[in-house]
C-alpha cells in the first residue's frame, strides 16, 4: 500500500473494490489541428517493443492494486487501433491475469476510420475487444478537410459499418460548432447520426485549445471561432434532439440508450479507481493521481532505468479529492450525493449549500431527495457553478 495515506482515503481501497485500466498509445498518422492529447507522428513503431514496455507498465501497476475486479479496459490515444491486434491481445490477457475481470467486462478501443485501420475491426474484436468508439468526427468533406482528418464521409461511414459488423456495442464522436455552422446545418448532421443504428454518441463542440494549430490559426486570424450564443443555441437543440431520439446526454458531451454509457468513462465521472499505463497516461490509485511519461522516448527511458513509465505520484488531500469528485460528478445527468460524496473523500462538506440554493431558485440546479444535479441550463455553465458552489 502506497504510504502517507489518511485512513480515511485507505478505507476507500479494499481488495475487490472494481478498477478500470486505461492504455494509453501515443502514436498517429498525423497531428489534427484542434487535438492537444499526447500524440506524436513517428516514421516507424517497434511494435515488440511498445508491446513489452506497456506489459511492464501494466505488470507495475498490478503489484500495487491486488485483489481488485476489473470492469473495463480503455484504450486510448493517439491512435490505438494502429496498434497490432496482437499487442492488444497481449495487454487484455495480462490484464486478465493480473485482476479478476466482471462477467460483463467493457474493453473500448478508439478507433480512425481510415480503410486500412477499419480493416482491423474484426481482428480486434478478435483479440478481445467488445466496443470500438469511431472517430467520424463528419460527414462532410469540407469540415473534415477543415478538422485535418485523413478520412472522407464516405470512407467513415463504411469504417462505420465494418465496426458494427466487428463488435456488438460502438460509438462514435462528432465535432459541432465549427466556423460557419448553424441550427439547420448541425440539425441535418444530428438526425442523420441519430438514424445510424448506435446507442451512443459523443458530440462535441470545437473548442480551441491552447497550443494547438488552431489555436495559432486563430491567433493569426485565419479563422474565427463560432459565437458563443450560437454554440449556445447548437448546445441546445442537441440535448433537445438526441433526447427526444432516445439518447439523452448522460454526461455534458455523451449521449447513450439507457444501459448504453460508457462504463469506462462513468468510473472517471463517479470518481471510481482507475490504473492509467502508457505515454503521458494519468491514473488515480491508493489516493494518488498518477502521471506517466508523455514523450514516447522519455517513457522507453523511463522504463529501462525504473521499469514504469511514471513521472509522478502525488497523494491527493481530502480538499483536492473533493474537488475532483464535484468537477467530475456535475458533468453527469445523475449528478451526486453530496453528503456521501463528502464521506468518502474525507471533508465535512462538499458544496456550499446556500449557494447551491440561489443556484437552484434561478434554475440552474436542482435537487432531488439526496442528490444535486445542474439542469441542462446549468450544464452550459458549469464552470462558472463548480466556481460558486465549492465548499
Amino acid at each position: 500500500m502506497a504510504p502517507h495515506l489518511s485512513n480515511t482515503l485507505v478505507n476507500k481501497f479494499l481488495p475487490g473494490k472494481e478498477l478500470a485500466l486505461y492504455v494509453h498509445w501515443p502514436f498517429c498518422v498525423s497531428k489534427c489541428p484542434y487535438c492537444d492529447f499526447n500524440s506524436h507522428v513517428r516514421d516507424g513503431v517497434d511494435q515488440a517493443e511498445w508491446r513489452g514496455a506497456l506489459l511492464a507498465d501494466l505488470a507495475h501497476e498490478a503489484a500495487l492494486l491486488p485483489g481488485r475486479q476489473l470492469s473495463s479496459i480503455f484504450f486510448g490515444g493517439g491512435t490505438p487501433s494502429l496498434m497490432d491486434p496482437a499487442t492488444v491481445a497481449a495487454v487484455i490477457e495480462a490484464a486478465r491475469r493480473a485482476w479478476p475481470a466482471s462477467d460483463d467486462i467493457e474493453i473500448t478501443l478508439e478507433a480512425n476510420p481510415n480503410s486500412a485501420e477499419a480493416a482491423r475491426f474484426a481482428d480486434l474484436a478478435g483479440a478481445g475487444v467488445n466496443r470500438i468508439s469511431l472517430g467520424l468526427q463528419s460527414f462532410d468533406d469540407e469540415s473534415l478537410a477543415f478538422l485535418g482528418r485523413a478520412h472522407s464521409a464516405s470512407e467513415g461511414l463504411r469504417a462505420l459499418e465494418a465496426a458494427q459488423s466487428a463488435v456488438e456495442r460502438v460509438s462514435f464522436d462528432l465535432i459541432y460548432a465549427l466556423p460557419g455552422d448553424d441550427e439547420a446545418r448541425w440539425a441535418a448532421s444530428l438526425d442523420r447520426a441519430l438514424s445510424l443504428g448506435t446507442e451512443h454518441l459523443s458530440l462535441y463542440q470545437l473548442t480551441i485549445e491552447p497550443g494547438t494549430r488552431f489555436a495559432s490559426m486563430v491567433a493569426r486570424r485565419e479563422f474565427t471561432p463560432l459565437d458563443l450564443d450560437t454554440a449556445a443555441t447548437l448546445f441546445e437543440l442537441t440535448q433537445e434532439r438526441a433526447g427526444a431520439a432516445g439518447i439523452p446526454a448522460y454526461e455534458i458531451s455523451n449521449h447513450a440508450r439507457p444501459g448504453a454509457e460508457s462504463r469506462h468513462n462513468l468510473t472517471y465521472w463517479r470518481y471510481g479507481d482507475y490504473a492509467g499505463v502508457g505515454p503521458g497516461a494519468h491514473g488515480r490509485r491508493l489516493g494518488q493521481r498518477t502521471v506517466r511519461h508523455r514523450k514516447p522516448e522519455n517513457f522507453l527511458a523511463g522504463m529501462a532505468r525504473n521499469g514504469h513509465g511514471l513521472v509522478e505520484e502525488e497523494v491527493l488531500t481530502p480538499v483536492e479529492a473533493a474537488r475532483e469528485a464535484l468537477v467530475m460528478g456535475l458533468r453527469l445527468a445523475e449528478g451526486i450525493d453530496p453528503q456521501a460524496l463528502a464521506a468518502r473523500v474525507g471533508v465535512d462538506r462538499l458544496v456550499d449549500d446556500a449557494v447551491v440554493d440561489r443556484l437552484a431558485a434561478h434554475g440552474l440546479l436542482e435537487r432531488t431527495g439526496p442528490r444535486l444535479a445542474t439542469t441542462p441550463a446549468g450544464r452550459l455553465l458549469l464552470d462558472s457553478i463548480l466556481a460558486e458552489i465549492a465548499a
